[in-house]
């Protein structure tokens, strides 16, 4: 059996804290360029201009639509083939660049979702003031799609947390990369139960601030 779980804790919870902190860090990345890419893939699918539209389209279907463990594969050990400039960012980054990718098809869905949901009237109201394209999206729908953008945009990120799991496999020193760390070690069974604990702890966390995140703009409308 080994020693207990609580020992293994006491006796490894540098290495346990170290793989925490990349996983959160992992996860921002990710759900940061995200949605930085995310926004621009949403704005080409609300856009008028069809090939722009179906383009964005493919993009968000393809990677929604295949396994973030496929496309981890894909850009670590295919991507770098292609692109000889991505040796630059490394292995690691290939990884993270995956991650970035798969997160902007999800928060595209997001910005996309939460700017439709703004009533059309108060486009139509804009525009028949003699407001401009641009500032009836800057100053009209997005100030209110954003307090549904927020909330959904905080879940994305508690999602990424669990997904980056699948970047161990490849090296990259999160949480789930720990177990193969500690496997040098001899322990097979504790590490993993000491994750699923830390996991655990960050999602109930994390979800407790998106519900006050949820009420606080709920209280401001």
């Amino acid at each position: 059996m080994g020693p207990g779980i609580i020992e293994v804790l006491l006796e490894y919870w540098p290495i346990f804290l170290q793989g925490m902190f990349g996983t959160l860090k992992y996860a921002f990345i990710a759900v940061s360029g995200g949605t930085i890419l995310g926004a621009l893939i949403a704005l080409l699918q609300l856009s008028k201009n069809k090939i722009l539209h179906t383009l964005s389209l493919i993009y968000v279907n393809v990677l929604r639509g295949t396994p973030l463990l496929v496309q981890l594969y894909i850009a670590y050990f295919f991507l770098p083939l292609v692109f000889p400039a991505l040796d630059v960012i490394g292995k690691e980054g290939t990884v993270v660049l995956a991650l970035i990718l798969n997160s902007s098809a999800y928060v595209a869905e997001i910005i996309r979702g939460g700017i439709n949901s703004v009533d059309p009237g108060q486009s139509e109201a804009a525009r028949s003031l003699g407001l401009s394209a641009k500032h009836t999206m800057t100053k009209i729908i997005l100030p209110q799609a954003i307090k549904n953008i927020l909330p959904a945009l905080a879940n994305e990120y508690i999602a990424m947390i669990k997904e980056t799991s699948l970047a161990g496999t490849l090296m990259l020193y999160e949480l789930m990369y720990t177990r193969t760390i500690l496997a040098n070690k001899y322990l097979s069974w504790q590490p993993l139960f000491i994750i699923a604990g830390i996991y655990l702890f960050l999602t109930i966390v994390l979800s407790f601030l998106v519900k006050r995140l949820e009420k606080r703009l709920a209280v401001s409308d």
